[in-house]
């Protein structure tokens, strides 16, 4: 057997001696690979790592269409992998990750800054045609608020009102208005991207729309003498979840103009590159609705001074502004 074998063993000796080299000097870059050491590789060893696993794979395929020695296959595959994983797989950590994303969300608004825009104009012109439609007969109220309402419609008294605005008690009916809400929001913000594709129209009228409930409530608040309070108690998770709204619209409004003034583009290319934006967007989106759910499930109940809830919309307001102002913009470079 021994002497049979004697070919075999002498064909895989040579074949190891002619690239043993390339495989040592792989396994010696994918172990300073696995030990988080890639970003020190000079020039040359980021551009021979490639190379050196191409040629490993290459040996691999070979030695196993010839039946080479078994050790040595099992060597080459395990090396292989090892060094696939070196050369494809993601090497940033976790916190770089998402820094990444992070950054690349503010970066994805900023590029629909103009829709965004239209979307707030959107958005106020409702909310001011609410308060003034029912300032002029209150019977529009129902109308703009209806179901939605939950307790607070025309025949509340300013205690009652007040009340919905959350305390000290416990209401259970407190939580299932403040699901109901995230819920709503939710749908009206999926709704806004998705009716995008209709040409923006669809998305314009659901702002509106919202934006006149948000007005008609507004308007029975103020009407009650209850204004302050309800203005408060919205800014401790609307500055959030309005936001997330009006993001969600300038989504829409931007598949919209890509659609329609695709450029150079074919409108099949056009949309398939502005999907990329808008779905970072839609992302972002739904992590601040998510958010806003909890904050203002938790405000509701523990937070109930006034001055404290206007404190945290206000500094939540601030926070946005120069997060997605700033964040991912290039640093000056000194002089």
């Amino acid at each position: 057997m021994s002497e049979e074998n004697a070919p075999l063993q002498l064909k895989s000796q040579k074949f190891r001696e002619a690239r043993e080299k390339d495989w040592r000097a792989l396994a010696a870059l994918v172990d300073r690979a696995e030990k988080g050491q890639l970003k020190r590789f000079t020039t040359e060893e980021l551009l021979n790592l490639p190379l050196l696993y191409r040629s490993a794979i290459s040996s691999l395929s070979m030695a196993q269409s010839i039946s080479l020695d078994r050790n040595m296959i099992g060597y080459l595959q395990a090396l292989c992998a090892r060094a696939y994983v070196s050369v494809y797989g993601p090497q940033a950590r976790l916190t770089e990750i998402l820094s990444g994303f992070f950054t690349g969300l503010a970066q994805a608004l900023r590029r629909l800054w103009a829709e965004f825009w239209l979307a707030f104009v959107c958005f106020f012109l409702g909310a001011v045609g609410g308060w003034l439609m029912c300032a002029h007969d209150s019977s529009w109220y129902t109308a703009l608020v209806g179901h939605s309402a939950q307790g607070r419609d025309l025949m509340a008294s300013p205690e009652q009102l007040r009340a919905t605005l959350g305390g000290a008690e416990k209401n259970d009916w407190l939580a299932v208005f403040s699901v109901y809400l995230m819920s709503n929001n939710t749908q009206v913000a999926l709704m806004a991207f998705a009716v995008g594709v209709m040409g923006g129209v669809p998305t314009g009228l659901l702002l509106i729309m919202n934006g006149m409930m948000l007005g008609a409530m507004l308007w029975l608040f103020v009407e009650r003498g209850v204004g302050v309070e309800f203005a408060a108690w919205l800014s401790i998770h609307g500055t959030t979840e309005i936001l997330a709204i009006l993001m969600a619209g300038a989504a829409g409004f931007y598949l919209a103009r890509r659609l329609l003034f695709p450029g150079a583009l074919t409108r099949k290319a056009a949309l398939a590159q502005a999907g990329k934006v808008a779905g970072t967007v839609m992302l972002g989106v739904m992590m601040l609705l998510v958010l806003a759910g909890i904050i203002e499930g938790y405000g509701r109940q523990t937070i109930t001074g006034t001055g404290w809830r206007f404190a945290i919309g206000g500094t939540l307001l601030v926070v946005w502004v120069l997060y997605f102002t700033l964040a991912g913009r290039p640093r000056r470079k000194e002089v």
